[in-house]
């Protein structure tokens, strides 16, 4: 059986298929980011599903794509983890960009993503081409969860966040700076801390125009840094993928069209993507 796994910082999907594409388990974990997790938080992540570990002599193949799997040293780790679990399965690991492409192209294009962290590549139809690295949520990560997460807690700080909207941040978050620094530098998964705060955004009745400049921004910032970098652009359909781009689709929408580009698909979770391309592609009918 195919097990196949889409892993961002927040949450990773797994998906196993049989030898007929069939739907065996569709089930999640905590994010698997092994650039800001050690090894052993991996595998804890991993052993809190039952029903994975259940499954899992049973996988014969594990193709893994993951945030922060960009690079050869975090690759290195988590593969010594996976092996350790998937004991029987042959197992390749590739970045999220490849997720994000296979969930919705088979034609050139330029991909997107917009979730906890985001980055973009040029698929000319056969490979994948992300000239830039992707340095993570501290540098990089423009229009992101975590990268919005950071404006608000700023702007609350700073005083510069609208009264109303600063009185009901105060109340829906923990906001004490010792909270903030202590999940920021001594706790797990700072990118995904400072994401969670990026819901704000889009679960108030209004679109502030606070929220409105804010997103605007961000996107341009995004498309300047991350879209037009590739001389290919103009002339290919941009798609995206990830929980930011789903909720921010009008001013995506709108941003592009400002910088004469080809709005293409927004989908939410690339796992649904992935197990069409899988059974197209890597499985015998």
């Amino acid at each position: 059986m195919i097990l196949i796994a889409d892993g961002g910082s927040t949450k990773c999907d797994w998906i196993l298929l049989d030898t007929t594409g069939k739907e065996v388990l569709r089930t999640q974990t905590k994010g698997l980011n092994p650039t800001v997790l050690n090894p052993e938080e991996v595998r804890s992540r991993i052993d809190e599903n039952s029903e994975l570990l259940d499954k899992r002599e049973k996988v014969t193949i594990l193709d893994f794509y993951g945030a922060g799997c960009g690079t050869d040293k975090p690759v290195e780790k988590l593969r010594e983890v996976l092996t350790d679990v998937f004991s029987t399965a042959t197992i390749s690991i590739g970045e999220d960009l490849m997720a994000a492409v296979y969930a919705v192209t088979t034609s050139p294009a330029i991909v997107c993503i917009l979730g906890t962290g985001s980055n973009s590549c040029y698929y000319d139809g056969s490979e994948i081409h992300s000239p830039i690295p992707s340095l993570g949520y501290m540098i990089m990560d423009e229009a992101s969860g975590n990268y919005l997460g950071k404006q608000l807690i700023r702007d609350y700080y700073y005083g510069i966040m609208p009264k109303k909207l600063s009185d009901q941040f105060g109340k829906k978050y923990q906001l004490e700076a010792d909270e903030i620094k202590r999940h920021l530098y001594r706790r797990s998964n700072p990118n995904m801390y400072l994401a969670s705060f990026a819901e704000f955004i889009f679960t108030e009745d209004d679109q502030d125009a606070y929220f409105q400049k804010m997103l605007t921004a961000a996107l341009q910032s995004f498309i300047e840094v991350r879209i037009l970098c590739f001389e290919e652009a103009p002339q290919l359909p941009v798609h995206f993928v990830g929980s930011i781009a789903y909720f921010s689709e009008n001013f995506i929408r709108e941003r592009m069209a400002a910088n004469n580009l080809t709005m293409g698909n927004v989908i939410r979770r690339p796992i649904d993507g992935l197990i069409e391309y899988y059974r197209k592609n890597k499985i015998a009918q």
